[in-house]
């Protein structure tokens, strides 16, 4: 699932008029910053919303005398969007932010984030491939990576059992075993009508590329072949009445949906998990892993996950302490103690770290209580999973703004009001007129 935030007018000064290696680079200069007279330590503030922070700033705070961290828990990531906001445009932002990889390259665009790159370069043999990528821009690094995103499908192994149905290991097979799973008026999945993060990843899987950097412009295009792969999949399934139409707004009615057997598939990272433990009343022992469905003929290949799975800890460019924020931000995700308490289910987030071993955290990240006997095989089916997620995604630097619009329209094609096809071909226009109306050079 995915959480967005509401459109916001990022600041006309950051973007127009110019040349995009300008509109990828924060401002110069420190801001109000964070850091303490030279008698006493460097306090740097850090806001975050995930389980697991507060006990690993503790540990952070125990193990260092120099640099200590005053922690500030947000709501949660579309409160964390709005509050930084406001200090951004305060000029007043913590030095250290959790944040998620879609959302990076809209800071940098508005100048809120600052380039520590020289004191993060070094590190790149700690982490893995697909989590180093989230916290870059155009090779400069705004951030360090936190978290990695493994994904797979998790399914109801009594109720495929039942009906002797194979997990599915293509999307061709996915929708079959959705038409007969129909016959028994079980869904195979659920498309909530304000989530359109199943077509961004799908499409993502696909080889597709919504923006990419073309000389000194973005390139926009939301029609290409593997979107439109990805598109024919989603529309088989909303055409065939295969999926249910569960909001994450009734967050609980999701959950018993699953626990009842009402729909038996999700694909979804370790963190959802999580929330599938805490809600669940009936099911537990019945869930496997299978790997994440391919394109038939094609090699496994999985998403790079959306904005809860590929986190980074930011650092702002109102930070006066910049050394010690990326210093800081590198031990939260690569001390062991620190980088265990987020990766439990029970301590954190039940995330997996972006770290190049994060396959030794497997059976920390997953619950054996939710798999039971399939608890073994399903560690295979994630540590499998980490080495194929995408590495070559751009978020474009008016992605907030266009996934706003696309939830918009995303609900039209759940309610069948649209095809997925009508959707792209306004998400191509829109977006093109959007990026052009901030001053940013653009071809689409």
């Amino acid at each position: 699932m995915n959480f967005t935030i509401p459109r916001r007018r990022f600041a006309s000064a950051a973007v127009a008029g110019l040349a995009l290696a300008g509109l990828l680079s924060a401002c110069g200069g420190s801001g109000s910053g964070s850091g303490e007279d030279s008698s006493g330590p460097v306090t740097l503030d850090f806001w975050g919303w995930a389980n697991g922070q507060e006990a690993v700033v503790k540990a952070f705070n125990a193990s260092h005398k120099d640099v200590q961290l005053k922690y500030t828990k947000v709501t949660d990531q579309l409160t964390m969007q709005k509050q930084l906001t406001n200090a951004v445009k305060a000029g007043n932002a913590p030095c250290l932010v959790q944040n998620t990889g879609e959302y990076v390259t809209s800071w940098v665009s508005q100048g809120a984030l600052a380039d520590i790159t020289e004191y993060v370069e070094g590190e790149k043999g700690k982490f893995n491939p697909g989590a180093w990528t989230t916290a870059q821009v155009q090779g400069k690094f705004y951030g360090v990576p936190t978290s990695s995103s493994p994904n797979f499908t998790i399914y109801r192994t009594d109720i495929f059992e039942k009906y002797g149905i194979e997990p599915p290991a293509t999307w061709d097979d996915f929708i079959a075993a959705g038409k007969e799973l129909k016959k028994h008026n079980v869904k195979i999945t659920n498309y909530a009508g304000e989530d359109p993060s199943t077509l961004e990843v799908l499409a993502m899987q696909a080889g597709a590329h919504w923006y990419s950097i073309d000389g000194d412009a973005w390139k926009v295009d939301f029609q290409d072949a593997g979107t439109l792969k990805a598109a024919k999949v989603i529309q088989e399934v909303i055409d065939n009445d295969l999926n249910s139409k569960l909001s994450f707004a009734d967050y609980a009615a999701v959950q018993r949906n699953y626990d009842n057997g009402s729909t038996a598939t999700r694909q979804i990272s370790t963190w959802q998990m999580a929330g599938m433990v805490q809600n669940f009343t009936k099911s537990f022992g019945d869930w496997a892993l299978s790997p994440w469905p391919t394109f038939e003929g094609e090699a496994a290949k999985t998403p790079a996950g959306t904005n809860l799975t590929a986190s980074v800890t930011l650092v702002t460019e109102d930070c006066e302490s910049r050394q010690q924020a990326a210093e800081a931000a590198l031990w939260m995700s690569t001390d062991t103690t620190a980088v265990k308490t987020m990766a439990s289910p029970e301590t954190g987030n039940g995330v997996m770290p972006a770290l190049a071993d994060s396959d030794t955290y497997v059976p920390e990240a997953i619950s054996e209580k939710l798999l039971g006997t399939n608890y073994a095989p399903a560690q295979k089916v994630v540590k499998d999973s980490l080495g194929t997620v995408t590495t070559d995604w751009t978020f474009g630097p008016n992605w907030t703004a266009m996934f706003t619009e696309m939830q918009a329209g995303w609900a039209k094609v759940v309610s069948k009001e649209q095809k997925v096809t009508d959707l792209l071909a306004h998400m191509q226009e829109w977006t093109v007129k959007d990026l052009k109306s901030r001053g940013i050079s653009v071809k689409g």
